[in-house]
């Protein structure tokens, strides 16, 4: 059941949370950056849960005393692959069910506990089940937050060089994705005219061209 702000749950402990300090998290996974002071989480229910997500909604008070109410996706962190080879890229076509819709996109998909050691892990797997592409040499460009005002998940990417190609292992969701070779060029014109919109995939080219003006590139 919902609660009203002004009505918090007590935690079981009889006590309410400590106010969060700098550099420490109030969350399912410690040690992440960008953490607000003085916030003081009263209660955490667990509104919805899948074996993909959670959806939580926190109450807490700032620290001017109002309260106010959080929803919450939690999730297994992504791990996003952008396949080169020389001036071409890599990318797959899927339907997007949320926007009824099919969309371009570089590979990604969740870290699976129990299946990948690690990111770099993920990323290996997620580019050979999706394309049947093996990467040589996996380097990692950075890291940004999904969706930071709804949901806790983050997502790493990753430059896969050295590609040998084989036969994609897509599950049954993925049976209709097909994928493609275009050009750094025609990406850009997917970009500008609206065929790519994937906020993910748009993030990973930003990375992709840091890292290539860069000046030891």
């Amino acid at each position: 059941m919902l609660r009203s702000p002004r009505e918090p749950k007590v935690r079981s402990t009889g006590r309410l949370e400590e106010p969060l300090r700098p550099g420490r998290h109030e969350g399912p996974t410690p040690g992440r950056l960008g953490t607000l002071a003085f916030v003081r989480v009263l209660s955490r229910t667990q509104v919805y849960a899948n074996p993909w997500m959670t959806l939580r909604e926190d109450v807490v008070r700032h620290q001017d005393g109002s309260t106010g109410r959080h929803a919450v996706v939690d999730g297994p962190d992504l791990a996003l692959v952008v396949p080169t080879d020389a001036d071409r890229l890599h990318l797959v076509e899927q339907y997007r069910h949320a926007l009824t819709g099919r969309r371009w996109e570089f590979p990604a998909g969740n870290a699976e506990p129990g299946v990948d050691a690690d990111e770099t892990a993920a990323a290996a797997r997620e580019l050979r089940e999706e394309t049947g592409l093996s990467a040589g040499t996996l380097t990692r460009l950075g890291t940004f937050d999904v969706a930071p005002g709804l949901s806790s998940q983050r997502c790493a990417v990753f430059l896969a060089t050295d590609l040998t190609s084989g036969s994609p292992d897509r599950d049954l969701a993925e049976q209709d994705m097909r994928s493609a070779w275009f050009t750094r060029a025609e990406v850009e014109g997917m970009i500008a005219d609206g065929t790519v919109t994937d906020a993910k995939t748009l993030a990973a080219y930003a990375l992709l061209l840091l890292r290539r003006s860069a000046p030891d590139s």
